[in-house]
């Protein structure tokens, strides 16, 4: 079958689909990136299945997928944005309709950073949720045993017992925004672009020349005319070439969830700057610390990007368009 040219409007449905499902698919595997990420002293889980584990059992099944709204939201967008610059960049650097490799790399970073406007305030969002859970785990919970040997005069036989204070409301995505707007004005909700700009700009430099470059490796030609790499390549390509690119910013990643975490637990630091929360992170934690959630995104990228190659094959932009004509 010959390449088939699809239309940018067609991409952009793709990208925004392919977005909404594996956003739906894959979001609990990030809710425990985040918090394996986010620990420091109280190591209140010990790894990936120990988080989604304690998670379900203390919040529920749906408090795997805290903060899904939001990305539920944004991600059409965000994959609209970062797809149509990486076409359009590409295009403008194309000769006689050939890309070199450098114009691979300048186009995906082109696409990175296009798609921080959207990725920031997302990501802020998305955080917060996400995180509210390892923090109620860690609270103190003050046993009935020790409540009852605490000094003070013996409770009257009449009176009801004393109140339990309440826990803390859970965090709402419009809350968080319109606490940060008052407090913070706009420059709030895009706490950590500079860190978002660092792990995105590298990841679309690698991902994209390396799925392009991988998923010729399948392609062939007749003639003059170059026949389209099957499906089970160009998943293969797009899982492979996500889950390098995941791992290989991983570190950047740590310090962008870090630095966007509003709430700290007990005896965790706070942060100036990017370079302030890699002298801490390595002083505390060790370089370790700088992978933590590693294999969380690989498992979450990789999907990602193997359903929006299905989507593609599929034509589901295509098919919508031509529903719309």
């Amino acid at each position: 079958m010959a390449e088939k040219k699809v239309s940018l409007p067609a991409k952009l449905i793709n990208g925004g689909v392919a977005g909404l499902v594996g956003v739906t698919c894959v979001f609990p595997i990030d809710l425990a990136k985040t918090r394996l990420q986010n620990q420091q002293g109280v190591q209140v889980y010990k790894g990936m299945m120990d988080c989604l584990a304690k998670t379900v059992r203390s919040e529920g099944y749906f408090g795997c997928y805290r903060g899904a709204a939001v990305n539920l939201t944004l991600v059409t967008p965000e994959k609209a944005i970062k797809l149509a610059a990486n076409d359009i960049f590409r295009q403008k650097l194309s000769k006689d309709g050939h890309l070199p490799l450098w114009g691979e790399v300048l186009a995906g970073c082109g696409a990175g950073t296009c798609q921080v406007v959207v990725t920031t305030p997302m990501e802020m969002l998305k955080i917060q949720l996400q995180d509210a859970g390892r923090l109620a785990a860690q609270r103190p919970v003050k046993a009935p045993a020790q409540a009852a040997a605490a000094p003070g005069p013996a409770p009257s036989l009449v009176a009801p017992p004393p109140a339990q204070p309440n826990p803390p409301p859970r965090p709402s995505a419009t809350g968080i925004t319109v606490k940060l707007l008052k407090t913070r004005g706009l420059a709030g909700l895009y706490r950590g672009a500079g860190a978002t700009l660092m792990r995105d700009v590298p990841f679309s430099m690698i991902y994209f020349p390396l799925f392009a470059n991988l998923n010729a490796l399948g392609q062939e030609r007749v003639g003059n005319v170059e026949v389209q790499a099957p499906f089970w390549q160009s998943f293969v390509a797009g899982c492979a070439a996500g889950s390098v690119a995941a791992v290989a910013v991983t570190p950047l990643d740590v310090i962008k969830t870090r630095l966007q975490t509003l709430q700290k637990g007990e005896g965790e630091d706070t942060y100036r700057g990017i370079i302030d929360c890699t002298r801490r992170i390595m002083r505390r934690e060790g370089p370790a610390a700088f992978l933590k959630g590693a294999t969380c995104r690989a498992l979450v990228i990789a999907p990602l990007f193997g359903i929006a190659q299905g989507v593609y094959f599929l034509g589901v932009g295509e098919t919508l368009l031509g529903l719309l004509e």
